[in-house]
Formats: C-alpha cells, sequence, structure tokens
C-alpha cells in the first residue's frame, strides 16, 4: 500500500473519531439531563453509562489503529515532507479538532461528575430520612401498644 492510502486511511479515522465524539457529546448532555431529573431512573443513568463506555472502547480501537499505521509509515512522512505537504496539514487540522473536542468532553465529564455526586449525596440522604420517619412509626407503634397494655392489678381488702 502507498503512503498516500495510508494517509487516507489516517484521515478515515480521525474523523471517524470526530464522528464518535460528538456522539459522546449528545451522551454527556443527555446525562446532565439525567442527572437534574429529580425522578431519574438509575436504569436509564445505567443505559447511558454502558452507551458511553462503548463509545469510548471503540475511540480506543480508532487510536490502536492509527498509532499502528502512523508507526508503519513515519520514516517516509519524515523523509518526503514537501510531498505530502497537504496532506499532512489536513491530518494536523484534524487532530487539533479531535484535541479540542476531547478537552471539552473532558470538561462536561468533570461537570458530570460533580452532579452525579449531589445527586447520590441526595439519594443517601433521602434513604437516612426514610429510616428516620420508619423508626419513628415503629417506636410510635410499640409506644401505642403499651398504652394498652395494663400492668397486673390488685385489690388490696384492708382498710
Amino acid at each position: 500500500m502507498s503512503e498516500e492510502n495510508y494517509l487516507g486511511i489516517l484521515e478515515q479515522s480521525l474523523k471517524k473519531k470526530l464522528g464518535i465524539l460528538n456522539q459522546i457529546r449528545e451522551k454527556n448532555e443527555q446525562q446532565r439531563i439525567l442527572l437534574l431529573d429529580k425522578e431519574l431512573a438509575p436504569e436509564d443513568f445505567e443505559e447511558n453509562i454502558n452507551t458511553k463506555a462503548a463509545l469510548v472502547d471503540q475511540l480506543e480501537l480508532l487510536d490502536d489503529g492509527f498509532e499502528e499505521i502512523y508507526a508503519r509509515i513515519r520514516k517516509q512522512l519524515d523523509a518526503g515532507r514537501e510531498q505530502y505537504k497537504e496532506q499532512i496539514q489536513k491530518l494536523q487540522g484534524l487532530i487539533r479538532q479531535v484535541t479540542a473536542e476531547s478537552n471539552s468532553i473532558q470538561a462536561e465529564e468533570q461537570r458530570n461528575y460533580k452532579l452525579a455526586q449531589e445527586k447520590f449525596e441526595s439519594v443517601k440522604k433521602q434513604v437516612r430520612e426514610v429510616k428516620a420517619s420508619h423508626k419513628a412509626v415503629n417506636q410510635y407503634y410499640r409506644n401505642m401498644t403499651k398504652i394498652q397494655y395494663v400492668d397486673a392489678q390488685f385489690l388490696d381488702n384492708k382498710k
């Protein structure tokens, strides 16, 4: 395969990576909306996370393939910089876009992480409140059953 074909594959790989990064961005936005929802269903949140994990796996495969192909043609590219100048510049532009998208996604992930921490803390608080109210109800029930219980009594006939 010629270097130009390899460069075309590298370009396709980067474009595909940009597409996957856009999908991850969409999933991040969905995740943010889910985390802000007071009626969040854990299944929805888990589905979102699983979908994002699958997308990240695809990114890793693309990265591995990109690195492998680049390692294969690196020497030829360095030797013929002028010959492949346009394609190299195009690849560099795509790499900048991928890097910018990745940084943006990392910032979104940090925001979502904070939202998730707040959500989990809220759920923990609700669980504590439910336990406390359940305990109060049980205590009330025990107290009320004691009121109806009459201790043994005896009558003193001496007077």
